[in-house]
């Protein structure tokens, strides 16, 4: 797997391309219309109604660049310091209430299935953890039996400024709610490593995590990051949703941290138990 992402690194690759198609109404149509039914278009000295005014929303406030690290691509926000062993994402809320099937996706993917969009590509972040130590797995099997999917735990912290410009931080599991019970999400991540199919036509490796399979709450053989247990992808059937209250309004930019979890070999211990760490 590491000699096709290296070659997908090097190439630049992308994934499945989105198609948007952008509908406008034409003026040259409205002015007649407008006419028509007797109303007399507004000149330019009116002042506009209170109906035409828009409350102009300020632009949600982003984190500054981080201190250290190396950017991975000067066309997305993702960064990876080795020394401190983590992974920098920046992304954007995009739900706040809805099951779910991801944590976060690739931007313009599945943000209506995902808390945050990520303003990245999964093969950097895929890059990234390798970069840190962290070791690939394998992604969830449905053989003859579930075979969950394998793979380093990866720890996800994501930090936030709120509207005062303060900064905030919390778990990725306590924005999700686990809907069997009501409270957060307690599985952790594994780095499954998703997978790459080669296009037939073009002979380009694409990795599949692409598709906006990032790091999921459901089950998916393309997962770049799962969670280790059975967890369905069927619409009527997820278990996981949106904490609402625990999560910052539409648009907030928010930094995903992602650590490789230590070893209890690896750990420090202070007083016989495992010494936090801090990032």
């Amino acid at each position: 797997m590491s000699s096709s992402l290296s070659y997908l690194a090097r190439s630049g690759a992308n994934s499945v391309s989105g198609l948007s198609l952008a509908l406008c109404a034409s003026a040259l149509l409205l002015g007649p219309l407008s006419w028509a039914v007797g109303q007399q278009p507004r000149t330019t000295d009116e002042s506009p109604t209170v109906a035409d005014k828009t409350e102009e929303k300020p632009e949600p406030k982003k984190l500054p660049p981080p201190a250290t690290g190396k950017r991975l691509s000067p066309d997305y926000d993702i960064w990876v310091d080795k020394q401190r062993g983590i992974v920098m994402i920046d992304g954007q809320v995009t739900l706040r209430n809805g099951p779910l099937e991801m944590f976060a996706c690739t931007k313009g993917t599945k943000e209506h299935e995902s808390i945050v969009g990520c303003n990245t590509k999964a093969f950097l972040a895929h890059a990234g953890l390798l970069n840190i130590g962290a070791e690939v797995g394998t992604p969830v099997r449905y053989d003859d039996s579930y075979h969950p999917p394998t793979g380093t735990e990866i720890e996800i912290e994501i930090y936030w400024l709120d509207k005062d410009g303060n900064r905030q931080k919390a778990r990725a599991q306590d924005w999700i709610r686990d809907a069997r019970t009501e409270k957060p999400m307690t599985l952790p991540w594994v780095f499954a490593g998703s997978g790459f199919w080669q296009d037939e036509t073009t002979g380009e490796n694409v990795y599949l995590a692409e598709s906006g399979d990032f790091i999921c709450v459901s089950n998916f053989s393309s997962a770049m990051l799962d969670v280790p247990a059975e967890s369905t992808q069927a619409n009527d059937g997820l278990f996981f949703e949106a904490f609402e209250e625990r999560i910052p309004p539409l648009g907030t930019w928010v930094r995903l941290v992602l650590k490789p979890k230590a070893s209890e070999a690896q750990s420090p211990k202070k007083s016989g138990e495992a010494a936090n760490t801090t990032n």
